[in-house]
């Protein structure tokens, strides 16, 4: 494998250093979408229950103490009781607008790896078939001997570039896949979590909203 690698030129280099870069950013949203998934449905039970039983304040502490994406945009809500609903759904939509933005933190860079890393594997290879053609004027000759390692430079930029790529690719796919199901979740619980701020209010008369610490 190292000798391929080697075989492949100096544009080798430079493809390996975006597919480092590349994995620097995939390890950091992994790590990051694994923390921001919170099973939403046991947690807005959870945020029921604390609403329920010690009010707005108490339901804002779990919120506070919880990481993810849901657990912001229920914080934001609470910050609006008592001043309407318009007022706690336009503060749920702008927290959700927000923690989207967080999720899809860095998929740029992604991308740009998945555009570059092939680009720079075809750049490879025109530079092989230079040296290629170089060595057939040097040689005054065609035989296969002379331009196999000009051939065999362009081709294997041109692969390592591809499968940089192919990698990056599955690594977003799945990312955007896990941000969508996050996002779904997000908006569903949000409902609930307007029409129990709603009913709370109609229990309990004219509440207050609690108090960020």
């Amino acid at each position: 494998m190292v000798d391929l690698f080697l075989q492949g030129g100096p544009f080798m280099w430079p493809i390996l250093g975006v597919f480092i870069v590349g994995l620097m950013f995939v390890i950091e949203r992994a790590i990051s979408l694994t923390l921001a998934g919170v099973n939403t449905k046991k947690f807005i039970v959870k945020v029921n229950q604390a609403l329920q039983e010690g009010g707005p304040d108490q339901a804002m502490e779990l919120c506070t103490n919880t990481k993810g994406p849901v657990a912001s945009v229920f914080t934001a809500g609470l910050m609006r009781l008592g001043r309407g609903i318009d007022q706690m759904e336009k503060a749920i939509m702008n927290a959700g607008q927000i923690e989207l933005a967080f999720l899809e933190k860095n998929l740029v860079w992604i991308s740009t790896v998945i555009a570059i890393a092939p680009m720079l594997g075809f750049t490879g290879t025109v530079a092989g078939m230079i040296v290629a053609f170089q060595d057939i004027a040097a040689a005054n000759d065609i035989s296969p001997a002379i331009v196999a390692g000009g051939i065999s430079q362009a081709l294997l930029t041109t692969l390592f570039g591809l499968i940089v790529a192919i990698i990056m690719q599955l690594f977003n796919n799945f990312f955007i896949a896990r941000i969508d199901g996050i996002v779904s979740s997000m908006q569903e619980s949000s409902v609930e979590f307007v029409d129990m701020l709603i009913q709370y209010e109609d229990q309990h008369g004219e509440v207050n909203a609690p108090k960020p610490e």
